[in-house]
């Protein structure tokens, strides 16, 4: 989806030539797997970073052409709204104190463009969902202007034949309080562009690319239950990372009739574990039609008898219009071709210190059960890792979620009790450094102890405000005024106080 794309409209005959495209990509995927040759460098990282333009009122600044004109840098680039940016690192070994060096490069990274950006009469937020958000932003006029992203909300709603509806229960409340609910209904896309996340990359061979997506799925509903940041949504408090649901429903293409078809949505967790990273491709390609249907002149396999690596245009951008929450990746520059793995569950925030933990937790993680001898999978449902996934963005750090030879479990003595370790000794087999691994499992072992997340930061910020006597739309200006001060000090969440 990052391609350029020129044309504003497409016919019949696209979308058939884009299916053979697509088939005749995946054919030549197939046999690049059977021969093996991917370049496989030592362990790497890569990281994105989508972020909220807030103005000094804190409410939303639309206004990111203006923010990247006075940032001027190129890891810098729009997102879907003209209230978002987004930042890419460009990958680095994941060994030795390199982790430590990313928090410092960060740091200065956005510290600069925050300050250039308040030229342009606006800053940064690194949050899940902004909370000051509601339905008076979700209108076209405030796309980004890219024409891609135009088209995209276009060829959305088309597939879809109807406006996009928002619906979603809050969990119920422990003091026996009304939960809140959201019912509302967008001719456009942009509620996306209200969820901001962090990805995660991770180059990985072929041989090897199962086992670390099945292991990205067994603990994604983990991810979430620590890093939840996203309980607000258009003024309501929903779940406790909101982000999950309503970027399922954003950018849902099916009717309610296709729904109760069992059809499957573009956000995607998928149906079961996978023996190949070719099942997730083949699984693409046989059950989602094209939205961007763009095709190129490249024959895949021209391109290989010259002993090249083809661009698989087609597939790739296929590929970038379905929202797995861990996205297989395949890239090509000159001769050279990789595999990755995106991970896509968690969000933004609230410090460079926790994301750079959720990243450690996750690398660590997925490293150890990978590698395990008698693999995670194999001892639980694929269903049930859904199933934690979504109990896990409903109730968030003090969630319920399966595991296997425990049962029943909360995310914070899981974590405490068994999965620390685990990633732990995944960061020692990168090359971890021993000071830097402990910082940053550090980091996510004060979470589990305090029971402190954004989510429940923000809750319990807001909650205090409005007992003091605000509107919640004071509470929730005046709690993210205190969050973004904290976000700048640069310290973890769970040392916050209200």
């Amino acid at each position: 989806m990052g391609d350029h794309v020129g044309v504003q409209s497409f016919s019949r005959q696209d979308r058939t030539r884009f299916r053979a495209k697509v088939g005749r990509c995946l054919d030549a995927l197939a046999v690049m797997l059977a021969d093996g040759r991917f370049d496989v460098s030592d362990p790497q990282l890569g990281l994105e970073i989508e972020l909220n333009l807030v103005d000094d009122a804190r409410d939303p600044a639309m206004s990111n052409e203006r923010a990247l004109e006075a940032i001027a840098s190129p890891a810098f680039q729009t997102e879907l709204g003209q209230f978002n940016v987004e930042i890419n690192v460009a990958p680095r070994p994941i060994d030795g104190t390199h982790l430590q060096e990313l928090e410092d490069v960060l740091r200065g990274a956005l510290n600069a463009a925050d300050d250039r950006a308040r030229e342009a009469g606006c800053g940064l937020a690194m949050i899940g969902m902004l909370p000051t958000l509601d339905e008076r932003h979700f209108t076209e006029e405030w796309l980004s202007k890219d024409p891609r992203y135009g088209l995209l909300g276009q060829q959305i709603l088309a597939a879809r034949g109807e406006d996009i509806e928002l619906v979603l229960d809050g969990p119920s409340l422990s003091d026996g309080g009304p939960r809140e609910s959201l019912e509302i209904v967008c001719d456009t896309i942009l509620p996306e562009a209200a969820c901001t996340s962090v990805q995660l990359h991770l180059q990985v061979a072929p041989a090897d690319f199962a086992a670390y997506w099945n292991s990205a799925q067994a603990i994604a509903g983990v991810q979430v239950a620590l890093a939840a940041n996203s309980p607000f949504f258009a003024g309501r408090a929903l779940w406790h990372e909101t982000r999950i649901p309503m970027f399922e429903q954003a950018t849902d293409t099916r009717p309610q009739e296709l729904k109760n078809q069992g059809v499957r949505p573009r956000v995607w967790f998928g149906e079961r574990w996978i023996t190949s990273i070719f099942d997730l491709f083949e699984e693409n390609s046989r059950y989602f039609p094209a939205l961007l249907p763009v095709c190129t002149d490249e024959d895949p396999f021209e391109v290989l008898a010259a002993g090249g690596s083809p661009k698989l245009a087609e597939l790739r951008m296929h590929n970038g219009t379905i929202y797995r929450w861990n996205r297989p990746i395949y890239d090509a520059q000159g001769e050279g071709r990789h595999l990755r793995l995106e991970n896509r569950v968690l969000p933004a925030g609230p410090s460079i210190p926790d994301v750079l933990a959720d990243a450690a937790l996750y690398y660590g993680l997925v490293r150890s059960l990978a590698e395990a001898d008698r693999p995670l999978w194999t001892q639980m449902t694929f269903d049930a890792a859904e199933e934690n996934l979504h109990s896990a963005a409903r109730d968030g750090i003090e969630a319920r979620m399966y595991w296997p030879e425990v049962g029943w479990v909360g995310p914070r003595e899981l974590v405490l009790r068994r999965l620390l370790p685990l990633a732990a000794e995944g960061l020692d087999a990168y090359g971890v450094e021993s000071a830097v691994r402990d910082r940053y499992l550090g980091i996510i072992e004060q979470r589990c102890l305090t029971g402190r997340n954004g989510a429940t930061w923000q809750r319990a910020a807001v909650a205090a405000r409005e007992a003091a006597g605000d509107s919640r739309s004071q509470a929730l200006h005046g709690m993210l005024d205190e969050y973004l001060e904290r976000m700048h000090t640069g310290t973890p969440v769970h040392t916050w106080d209200f």
